[in-house]
């Protein structure tokens, strides 16, 4: 008997340390519809899992693949970095968030990975796909191909952007699988995940990924966003030469998604002593499979309870509380999670107020058209497209005083300096209008009806009475005029 006691108490700490275990993964489960994954680089070792294997619309984070392929290319010596690329009209014509060059503009693969990674621009996609695979169809062979040479079992493409599309499919595993293999596959060029800001003439756009320059040693990956999938983001973060991946798919805001994503990375790191006590997860190639549609949170993203159109570059306002407003499934538990600022240093702060700060000062690497240069001729390329922007932007003041258009009119945009406020949804094929705030003050501008409506100030949401747009990291460009508005793409 008294042999028996001293297996008896291991046995009983072993059950205790198990249910804890249990209950504190399970938890988050509870409280948030989210996909969630957090997982070790080297190893793949999953340290959390929520709906991780649900199927999920990928939105923009499809353009990590879309690197992956291009830069596998430029790996294998099929094209260079200094390749010259020709936008065209395909590649024009794509919803923005996109660069608005003219078709037959030409600029390098290396300038055209840069504007995708980091402006999430749908039309440098395109010209990427279309000058290593020839085209939108033949590049989305090579990345399904891809996907299932990865072992991403979940995952099919239709195109290189993330717009919606029927069969544009993924999971938090397979996103997982991506990063982990990009990261062990191209190590020389990873510094194409994590550029914090672009210069392309007097424009600078900084990264989506607000865990870029703010939350210590971030360093990836890419956001998404369309109204079916919710806000996106697959985050990566090295602190003492340990790297962790967490994907976050679903979030309400873009700052919900990059706290959400902070809290995982965070826990990540600061669990190293109680591995022992979490019951294995195994890796995340071992996560099981579910059989099952994707979830479509258009009503939710970008139903009339919106008070402006969601975009990928969400800028969430801060309640006074400290989280994201709206987002208290995104922040559930934060005052247990404090996060040190750069140098890991006192003071801490929470995670909503660390993505409310302002990023770490950079510099904004240059990005420009035309071949690759250097010295005095770079600066001659950069003039060059700073006047190309400053000729294409109005000139003279528009009149605030606008004719009423007539019932047959269409509906038109404010401008070329204002993104479109009120358009009818597009049909099915296209997945509807794209949502994203466009900085791109060179995108293509609609054509006029004859009476012109008054113009929309910027950030001006779409009125009740028409249906909000559905494709994220985009706003349309040109609103497409119909007798009956189709039902969008990606309705499950």
């Amino acid at each position: 008997m008294h042999a028996l006691r001293p297996l008896l108490r291991k046995s009983l700490f072993n059950l205790f340390a198990a249910t804890l275990a249990c209950a504190a993964l399970l938890a988050p489960r509870a409280a948030s519809a989210e996909a969630l994954l957090l997982i070790e680089a080297d190893s793949g070792k999953v340290l959390q899992a929520d709906n991780a294997t649900v199927p999920w619309y990928p939105a923009s984070v499809t353009k990590i693949m879309t690197a992956y392929v291009t830069l596998k290319a430029v790996k294998d010596g099929k094209l260079t970095l200094d390749t010259l690329l020709t936008v065209s009209p395909t590649a024009a014509s794509q919803s923005p968030s996109k660069m608005g060059f003219r078709p037959g503009t030409q600029l390098t693969v290396d300038n055209a990975l840069k504007m995708m990674m980091v402006k999430s621009a749908n039309d440098m996609a395109v010209v990427l796909a279309e000058g290593v695979g020839g085209s939108i169809d033949g590049f989305s062979a090579m990345m399904n191909d891809t996907a299932r040479k990865l072992g991403m079992t979940q995952t099919s493409y239709v195109n290189p952007n993330g717009l919606p599309a029927d069969g544009q499919i993924t999971s938090a595993r397979d996103l997982g699988i991506l990063a982990r293999s990009f990261l062990r596959d191209l190590p020389e060029y990873e510094y194409f995940v994590h550029i914090p800001a672009i210069r392309f003439g007097k424009r600078v756009t900084g990264n989506f990924n607000k865990l870029i320059g703010r939350y210590p040693g971030a360093d990836g990956f890419k956001t998404g966003f369309i109204c079916a999938s919710g806000y996106n983001l697959v985050a990566s973060a090295t602190r003492n030469g340990r790297r962790l991946i967490a994907v976050v798919l679903g979030s309400n805001s873009g700052t919900a998604r990059a706290v959400k994503a902070a809290q995982l990375l965070e826990r990540g790191f600061s669990q190293d002593n109680l591995t022992w006590l979490r019951p294995s997860l195994g890796t995340v190639e071992n996560l099981v499979p579910v059989d099952a549609s994707p979830p479509n949170l258009r009503d939710e993203m970008c139903g009339p309870h919106r008070k402006r159109p969601a975009s990928d570059d969400d800028d969430a306002l801060i309640a006074a509380n400290g989280s994201p407003s709206g987002s208290a499934s995104a922040t559930g538990g934060e005052a247990q999670v404090t996060f040190f600022t750069a140098g890991l240093q006192p003071p801490l702060m929470k995670a909503s107020e660390l993505m409310a700060s302002a990023p770490a000062a950079t510099e904004p690497v240059l990005v420009y058209t035309g071949p690759t240069r250097t010295g005095t001729a770079l600066i001659a390329a950069v003039a060059a497209d700073a006047d190309q922007q400053a000729a294409s932007k109005p000139r003279g003041k528009k009149s605030r005083v606008a004719k009423k258009p007539d019932a047959a009119d269409k509906p038109k945009d404010a401008g070329k300096d204002t993104k479109t406020a009120a358009a009818k949804p597009a049909d099915a094929k296209s997945g509807g209008k794209s949502d994203a705030k466009n900085d791109t003050k060179t995108a293509a501008k609609p054509a006029a009806p004859k009476h012109a409506a008054a113009p929309a100030k910027h950030d001006t949401p779409a009125r009740p009475a028409e249906k909000p747009a559905a494709s994220g990291e985009q706003k349309s460009a040109k609103p497409k005029a119909a007798t009956k508005p189709a039902k969008p793409a990606n309705n499950s």
